[in-house]
C-alpha cells in the first residue's frame, strides 16, 4: 500500500523515530523511502548568500548520508533529496510532484490545555495541505 514514503527531516536526532518507523514500515511493504531537507529561503537575493547556502548544503549533505545509513543497512531502498525553499509548501509540492503515497513526519505532543498553540507548526501545515495520508510520529516529551 505504501510503495513511496518520504520523510521530512530538519537534520537533529528529533528526526530519528519518524525515519526508524518509515524504515520500519518499508521493510514490510517492500516500499522505498526518500529524506527530504528543505533549505529555507531568505527574502532576499540568492547571489548576496550564495556562500551562506553553500555552506548549508554542504551541512545537509554530509547530515542525510549519516541519516539514510541505517535505514539501507536494513535493506530499504532509500534516496535523499535536497531542496531550497519554503518547508511547507516545497515538502507538500515534492510529494505530489513525486506520488508520494505516505508522508512520516515528527510531530510535538498536542497540549491538551492549549491545542491551538500547535496550529503554526510545520507537521500541522504538512498534514493539512497534503494530498496523500500523513503519519505523525509524537515525541516522548
Amino acid at each position: 500500500m505504501f510503495e513511496k514514503i518520504l520523510v521530512p527531516v530538519d537534520l537533529s536526532d528529533g528526526n530519528l523515530r519518524a525515519i526508524e518507523t518509515s524504515r520500519d514500515l518499508a521493510l514490510e511493504t517492500g516500499g522505498e523511502v526518500t529524506l527530504i531537507h528543505v533549505i529555507e529561503m531568505l527574502d532576499l537575493p540568492f547571489e548576496e548568500l550564495a556562500a551562506f547556502y553553500d555552506r548549508l548544503e554542504k551541512k545537509a549533505v554530509k547530515a542525510m548520508r549519516e541519516l539514510v545509513e541505517p535505514v539501507r543497512a536494513a535493506g530499504v531502498q532509500v534516496h535523499q533529496q535536497i531542496e531550497y525553499g519554503k518547508r511547507a509548501e516545497t515538502i507538500v509540492e515534492f510529494a505530489e510532484e513525486k506520488d508520494v503515497d505516505l508522508i512520516i513526519l515528527n510531530s510535538h505532543r498536542v497540549r491538551l490545555d492549549d491545542p491551538a498553540s500547535g496550529w503554526a507548526t510545520l507537521s500541522y501545515k504538512i498534514a493539512i495541505l497534503a494530498q496523500c495520508p500523513v503519519l505523525l510520529v509524537k515525541g516522548t516529551d
